[in-house]
């Protein structure tokens, strides 16, 4: 049985590895001349198994017309006539409820724990180098208010099942990461996670690409799809700009430009839409001793911070400007702003080393896998994943494998 996989991201490549190793033929399409060069390529580099609070959270009421007025929010949204748009953000808003946001926190911790389970078996199996490491996670809130909010969601979390997690106050948080010494007079406490880790995702999506090929996989990096050939109820091919490309069932793992693809099969309302994030990375070199150890959340900043071997990655920034893919130069001196103020020991290179990235997100939070009404019998979808792509995309594809055998 052959399976296409179109996208080249953490997603349609942890797929395409899970397909090829239960004894599927996987071929792959990737409009990109490499891997991960859409929202996995610069990411935040936190494998987020534990603490899943959803964006769609009641707690957005509250803060919403700071994070829309203030010129220094995290968040910036462009109001264009797409009605794509307003429905996503109506369905978001519609979201953000206790009962959803619950209900969305139980599914992400088990999708997650299935995940973790799988990559790390994976990296087991394959011995990939891709600086996994487990440092642990804290989650810094600046006021009790957000105290408060993160005891709420990690008593829930706790009922559900979900990994140990402890509310810690800003002296522990400098014990347990000495770099943040400088910065506890801004915290009120924090959320940490021992068990939580990080890894950089462009490494892992080279090497899942190298074992695809290595294992037979046809692999078509620069190739465009046009359109799709149909018949009846299942498509017999797809018309790339490499010629037709042939297949049994054909995944649609392309991010956020999965939405215009379904569009042509007849999926005319996929809620996914991408939410534009930034991120900047620091080559420590010689001073890598100057690095935080633990990850780090800076939830008043919406900043994460990840070290992956002798590097930081910093990412953050929420834009909802449509399919505007363009890096401002202004988003990135923030980050590396926060950088300064979260960790003002370290010395900032001039390379920043800047990404933007384009995260494909449902209004609840819950990534899509599987079929979708209106389109064909042999379509898959797998996208929505939004920030947790990284965390999310190997119990994803557990998942699609695991319909994919039903139907076969």
């Amino acid at each position: 049985m052959h399976v296409c996989v179109i996208g080249a991201g953490i997603v349609g490549l942890a797929s395409g590895y899970a397909l090829q190793q239960a004894g599927y033929e996987v071929s792959l399409v990737e409009r990109a001349e490499a891997p991960a060069m859409g929202a996995s390529g610069g990411n935040g580099a936190q494998l987020s198994y534990a603490y899943v609070q959803p964006l769609a959270d009641p707690g957005i009421w509250a803060s919403l017309p700071k994070l829309l007025l203030d010129k220094t929010s995290p968040l910036h949204m462009r109001w264009q006539l797409d009605p794509h748009q307003w429905s996503w953000l109506l369905q978001f808003l519609g979201a953000c409820n206790a009962a959803s946001s619950r209900a969305t926190t139980q599914s992400l911790l088990t999708l997650a724990a299935q995940s973790r389970a799988a990559l790390e078996a994976t990296l087991q199996r394959e011995q990939l180098n891709c600086d996994f490491h487990t440092p642990g996670k804290l989650v810094l809130q600046s006021t009790q208010v957000g105290l408060d909010g993160a005891a709420r969601q990690l008593q829930l979390q706790a009922q559900l099942g979900g990994p140990q997690q402890h509310m810690v106050d800003a002296a522990e948080v400098a014990r347990l990461e000495p770099a943040l010494q400088h910065y506890v007079s801004q915290i009120a406490g924090a959320v940490y996670t021992p068990s939580e880790c990080a890894i950089d995702c462009r490494k892992l999506c080279e090497a899942l690409l190298a074992l695809l090929r290595q294992r037979g996989a046809q692999v078509l990096l620069g190739c465009e799809v046009q359109q799709f050939q149909t018949q009846g109820s299942r498509i017999t091919g797809v018309q790339t700009t490499r010629g037709v490309h042939q297949a049994d069932h054909f995944v649609l793992a392309g991010g956020w430009e999965s939405v215009p693809l379904a569009r042509q099969l007849g999926v005319k309302r996929l809620p996914v839409y991408p939410l534009k994030g930034y991120s900047l990375t620091l080559d420590a070199g010689t001073a890598a001793e100057q690095l935080p150890r633990v990850s780090v959340t800076d939830s008043s900043r919406k900043v994460v911070f990840a070290r992956i071997g002798e590097r930081l990655r910093v990412a953050g920034m929420v834009e909802i400007v449509g399919a505007d893919r363009a890096l401002h130069l202004d988003r990135i001196e923030r980050l590396r702003e926060a950088t300064h103020q979260v960790f003002p020991q370290l010395d900032i290179p001039d390379d920043l080393q800047p990404w933007t990235g384009m995260r494909p997100a449902t209004p609840t939070g819950l990534p899509i896998t599987g079929r979708m009404p209106g389109g064909p019998q042999n379509l898959w979808l797998q996208t929505g994943h939004g920030a947790l792509g990284l965390t999310l995309a190997f119990g994803s594809a557990q998942r699609l494998l695991e319909a994919l055998d039903a139907a076969c």
